[in-house]
């Protein structure tokens, strides 16, 4: 099936919108998921997992696999990646810092043990690594 807004096509895919709870709120979520992903504690290297996207006056969050396959890359995507997207994604819900419009399309959730959240303060040491940047080209 192929998703009309982002010409994407994966089987039951749905993007996650969202609409944020305050203006400023944008550049917040942006950094605050800079901070979330999958790390590997030894090397203390966090790969972080999703980004928001706006797009057309509409706000998603995307994990970054789903970016890739928005710029018709191959994107390996599993329900597991999804299911991190909507874990974090409620997250962000649960701090106040966004609202998911359809909440129910997206139940299925992936276990907090598979993600790791790096605090603010101690985001300097880690060397926090993104596999997509929004808007530069590589």
């Amino acid at each position: 099936m192929k998703h009309e807004f982002f010409n994407i096509d994966i089987d039951g895919y749905n993007p996650l919108e969202v609409t944020l709870s305050h203006s400023d709120d944008f550049l917040k979520i942006r950094e605050t998921l800079s901070r979330i992903g999958v790390a590997s504690s030894k090397d203390k290297v966090l790969y972080q997992s999703c980004h928001i996207l706006h797009k057309q006056g509409r706000y998603f969050i995307v994990h970054f696999k789903e970016l890739f396959a928005l710029d018709g890359k191959q994107a390996d995507l599993t329900e597991n990646d999804i299911e991190r997207r909507n874990t974090i994604a409620m997250l962000l819900l649960d701090w106040g810092l966004l609202s998911i419009i359809n909440a129910e399309l997206y139940e299925n959730k992936a276990p907090l043990s598979q993600i790791k959240i790096i605090s603010f303060k101690d985001k300097n040491e880690w060397d926090l690594q993104s596999k997509y940047n929004i808007g530069k080209k590589q």
